[in-house]
């Protein structure tokens, strides 16, 4: 039986997750599969699994990224900057809060491509509350119900079981794919997802 549903693994920093997110979108509605929204603490998922910080790797690891990063925003049409005023913040609220508005029914997807927009594009810092706030707010969504709601224990607790979901499925950034138990990690491979997904 075919798998009704796939397991979507992101950061609330990563500018991958948002390159990726409306072709995601677009894969779910023509395979007809539910997406599980899942964000993750990506700095623990790294510290698990030897993965390396931005900051923290070399120049030429860093350049690199930027070079590639332009060439897929060209390719998608999709701008980004590439050193935004607030880079790789704090993303813990944000992530309890798509986790909240996820378990509310509430159009999550609105609202994580929104906060990583705000972030890539905007040049805003999403671990400020007031920005989330705004963020929340300008979806459409009652604010001051979605934080408290984003603060509650079990929210934590899901955050850190989405975590340990990830490392346990093998994934190692973000974003990442998991289907019928197969990883697939990065928006470069969308299409391989979406061929899995039809074979089975």
């Amino acid at each position: 039986m075919k798998p009704s549903h796939l397991d979507y693994y992101f950061w609330l920093n990563s500018d991958w997750a948002y390159l990726g997110a409306d072709r995601l979108e677009a894969l779910a509605r023509r395979q007809n599969v539910a997406i599980h929204y899942k964000p993750v603490d990506l700095p623990d998922v790294y510290a698990r699994t030897g993965g390396v910080l931005l900051g923290q790797r070399s120049r030429e690891r860093q350049d690199y990224r930027v070079a590639e990063l332009r060439r897929w925003c060209r390719k998608l049409g999709v701008p980004v900057n590439p050193h935004p005023a607030h880079m790789c913040p704090n993303a813990d609220q944000a992530s309890r809060i798509v986790i909240a508005a996820d378990l509310q029914g509430l159009p999550v997807a609105a609202l994580y491509k929104a906060i990583l927009h705000a972030e890539w594009c905007e040049d805003r810092d999403i671990s400020s509350e007031p920005t989330l706030r705004e963020i929340a707010a300008a979806q459409g969504l009652d604010a001051d119900a979605l934080l408290r709601a984003a603060a509650a224990p079990d929210i934590e607790r899901r955050y850190r079981q989405y975590t340990d979901e990830a490392v346990a499925a093998g994934a190692f950034g973000s974003p990442s794919y998991v289907y019928a138990g197969e990883l697939f990690w990065g928006q470069d491979r969308l299409e391989m997802l979406e061929e899995a997904i039809a074979a089975a």
